[in-house]
């Protein structure tokens, strides 16, 4: 099946696609699955999901899935509230009805992937109604059943990603400038023209474009809440919100030519304002990844504030571009901190930005790949340590330099004619051969880094 760009840009809540929407999705398909509504749900979370479950929200995302709240649809405001204590134990109501719940932490990961979870039911006699039923987060928000991982992983991703319903069928960045070249479309075009089919039931490409236009209108409402809301962060660390002082300060350098370099001030901004509206678990888009939500949206309003000609369709031909490579990426690679370190969040969402970048100043398909490869090879390596299991420190700076690159890269690649040396693939396949050799540590788990050198444990935290 062909991911959709409907799937890369999501609506979620934070703080993290994978610990956060993930979980909140299994949970609920797991209800849905049941023949009756049950009276006991428990749950065990493992692996990345126990270790920095209680900081990224995860109990609190299967609760709400179990009282059947969508990440769409769950009011910000729900019981129970985000940055209050959780109880592992007790009743919860919603949509779906009521259900006694238990959550269980086990950090020891399943074989299959570290975000693995389990789930049992029982109706009111105590009769079994589910036994280890498993679930994986696997990034971005996207969940799959214990049979659909295991059939994935059997194909491989690539062949279990293939659709040939689609005109223009692309799992690698040599295939899609293939493509290109050979019927002399943009980027743009060859991903519109996909989702023009795959969505034919619900509207064809119109409603990809007003889903398209709604991620935008959200990624707009982000930076204006971002840069209003004063205060700390949830979470015991005592991380302050910068992004309105920094507003506050652009505002009065706005009309001074020596204030310094205003441009990369306000991307760092943007990105500031959309993350700590993240940490705070407030809706955001996953852009592929909520870890990751603030750069694409940064990128963009750059491209809104500092140049010409830009409109409603500007954004929707970047992030149809951005994309194309995240689709490349997640089917060849991963987005997923626990799998592949935050080079899978951050350099994906940074890979995409410079993609669609490049594309608004006019880029080739060729230039287009170039930039997208120069900000994923430039994010190789990179640990996800959050501290105190977090996501704040490192998180939210990370997304402002990864923003700032992606411009960088952008301007790089339409320097050149678009020929170089490394490959966006060979980028993607070395950050998934990376991912695979990085110790676990360093993989959204808090054991490491400067979850470690900062000596906060996950337990020293309000979650």
């Amino acid at each position: 099946m062909t991911i959709s760009v409907t799937d890369i840009f999501t609506i979620g809540i934070g703080p993290s696609s994978s610990h956060t929407v993930g979980p909140m999705r299994a949970a609920k398909q797991f209800l849905d699955s049941l023949e009756t509504h049950p009276a006991r749900v428990s749950a065990q979370l493992r692996g990345s999901l126990a270790a920095t479950g209680r900081g990224h929200a995860s109990d609190r995302a299967v609760i709400l899935g179990l009282a059947g709240w969508e990440p769409l649809t769950v009011p910000l405001d729900a019981e129970p509230q985000a940055g209050g204590i959780i109880p592992s134990k007790g009743t919860i109501s919603g949509p779906s009805g009521t259900v006694d719940y238990d959550i269980t932490f086990d950090n020891e990961p399943l074989p299959q992937h570290p975000n693995g979870m389990i789930f049992q039911a029982w109706d009111e006699d105590g009769t079994i109604l589910a036994e280890n039923e498993q679930y994986f987060s696997v990034g971005g928000g996207f969940i799959l059943s214990r049979d659909e991982l295991d059939a994935e992983m059997a194909a491989g991703v690539a062949a279990a990603t293939v659709d040939d319903t689609v005109p223009y069928e692309f799992t690698t960045g040599a295939e899609l400038l293939n493509l290109c070249a050979t019927h002399d479309k943009d980027i743009w075009e060859i991903v519109l023209a996909n989702e023009d089919v795959l969505h034919r039931d619900d509207g064809g490409a119109d409603y990809v474009l007003r889903h398209l236009d709604l991620v935008w209108d959200i990624m707009r409402e982000c930076v204006t809440d971002g840069i209003s809301t004063t205060g700390l962060l949830p979470g015991g660390l005592g991380v302050p919100r910068r992004a309105p002082k920094m507003y506050a300060r652009l505002l009065e350098q706005k009309d001074d030519p020596h204030s310094g370099f205003s441009a990369m001030e306000w991307v760092n901004l943007f990105a500031l304002a959309v993350n700590e509206q993240n940490a705070a678990g407030s809706r955001v888009i996953t852009a592929p990844t909520n870890g990751a939500c603030g750069i694409i949206p940064a990128v963009l309003h750059y491209a809104r504030d500092f140049h010409r000609g830009f409109c409603r369709e500007s954004a929707r031909r970047y992030l149809l571009t951005a994309g194309a490579i995240g689709m490349i990426i997640k089917q060849n690679a991963s987005i997923s901190g626990a799998e592949v370190g935050c080079q899978g969040e951050v350099g994906s969402a940074s890979s995409m930005s410079a993609a669609g970048m490049a594309a608004l100043l006019g880029a080739t398909p060729a230039q287009v790949e170039n930039a997208a490869e120069i900000a994923l090879e430039h994010n190789l390596g990179l640990t996800c340590d959050p501290v105190g299991g977090l996501v704040q420190i490192p998180c939210i700076e990370r997304n402002a330099i990864g923003a700032v690159k992606s411009i960088n890269a952008a301007r790089m690649a339409m320097m050149g004619e678009g020929t170089h040396h490394v490959t966006l693939d060979n980028a993607v396949q070395t950050m998934a051969d990376t991912g695979r050799d990085m110790h676990s540590k360093y993989k959204e788990t808090s054991l490491g880094g400067l979850a470690k050198t900062m000596g906060f444990s996950v337990s020293q935290v309000e979650c």
